[in-house]
């Protein structure tokens, strides 16, 4: 079949975009796929972060896509036209972009008629505002089917679409950040000395937790020898506020703050060196940290919020807990009392489940039912 996938790819950074990358990856073993990005995704005055690109060498897409012109959208839609395609897969996470979605949608619709997909990586934003709901009705209105990776995405379709005709299927397993290292030689290429490591990696944003973090290390700082958290990833926000943060409870001594965009190549590096990825989200819909956990086998410590439980063993695959640091705390000690091959080995088989190929089964079903 002939497919078009629409949203953010590399060079623009971002778990979506590495997702959309995956997909068409996988989508290219059998089928021919176009790949139709942003030439603007985020108005500069509305990106809180440094940069919205990194340095990428692999399959480029059509970068096309001005989220706030609308004559992008039209040409966008007759080069998907031109294309004659079967299905066309939009990754959808925020409300901003519905406009240029139901615009490119209803022209491919009224145009060659191909089955549109939408993959609802979010559907009600972590910061909502007013209107939300209407705009992204508005664009499923013009849609086929959907796909969720989560009940909590799931719950929130519903309350738009009453009867969608929709599959629910877990976010795939990464397997695109290179092979898993020994974890001394990943400490040394770090710079990190310490026996013990716990990482809290991604994008920095408030609803994720790291203050929440931070104060649980204050509980367990004097349980656990010989450890050091590491907190990677660029900060949408005050930097300060959470190095303060560190200092007033007293555990600068404990954490390593790196707040920068880790590349692709690197990632490993990272995950290969921790022994637990510790996300203490406040609120989420899924996290793509946990699939890269799971790709190098290492535990996760999340919060029972979200779809986040959905994806996460209690006790054999991690742990599950409530977003304050007591819990958090608790968790954390508590995997270091344990045999770490135990969860390794665990989730070693758990996740066979969560494959690409797997879900793209899901997503042709879908189209075909």
């Amino acid at each position: 079949m002939r497919i078009v996938l629409v949203g953010p790819f590399p060079p623009l950074r971002g778990g979506i975009s590495m997702f959309n990358h995956s997909l068409a990856e996988t989508l290219s073993n059998n089928h021919e796929v176009h790949r139709i990005s942003f030439s603007l995704q985020y108005p500069q005055i509305l990106f809180p972060g440094k940069t919205q690109f990194f340095d990428f060498e692999g399959k480029q897409s059509k970068a096309m896509i001005n989220s706030i012109n609308p004559f992008s959208w039209k040409k966008t839609v007759k080069f998907i036209n031109s294309q004659k395609p079967d299905i066309v897969i939009f990754q959808y996470w925020m409300p901003f972009f519905a406009p240029a979605f139901a615009s490119i949608t209803k022209g491919v619709k009224k145009g060659c008629g191909a089955t549109v997909i939408v993959n609802c990586n979010n559907i009600t934003p972590h910061e909502s505002r007013p209107l939300d709901s209407a705009m992204t009705a508005r664009f499923f209105n013009y849609c086929d089917g959907f796909v969720v990776m989560s009940k909590t995405v799931e719950n929130d379709l519903l309350k738009i679409e009453p009867n969608p005709k929709y599959r629910r299927t877990p976010h795939p397993i990464y397997d695109i950040f290179g092979e898993s290292i020994e974890k001394q030689k990943a400490k040394d290429m770090i710079g990190v000395t310490e026996k013990k490591v716990i990482l809290n990696f991604g994008l920095i944003r408030s609803y994720k937790g790291l203050d929440i973090l931070i104060e649980s290390a204050k509980l367990f700082k004097n349980k656990i020898d010989n450890f050091k958290i590491l907190v990677v990833g660029e900060c949408y926000g005050d930097e300060n506020k959470y190095i303060q943060l560190a200092e007033d409870n007293g555990v600068s001594d404990v954490i390593d703050f790196r707040f920068e965009f880790v590349p692709n190549e690197k990632v490993n590096q990272y995950f290969c060196a921790a022994d637990l990825v510790a996300l203490p989200y406040k609120s989420a819909t899924q996290s793509g940290v946990v699939p890269i956990a799971y790709h190098f086998d290492i535990p996760v410590v999340v919060s029972n919020v979200g779809g986040l439980p959905e994806v996460v063993v209690d006790g054999e695959t991690g742990f599950i807990c409530e977003p304050n640091p007591n819990s958090i705390a608790d968790s954390i000690v508590k995997y270091f009392n344990m045999n770490p091959y135990f969860f390794s080995q665990n989730i070693n088989e758990y996740k066979k489940r969560f494959s690409w190929d797997n879900f793209v089964k899901v997503v042709l079903e879908l189209v075909e039912s």
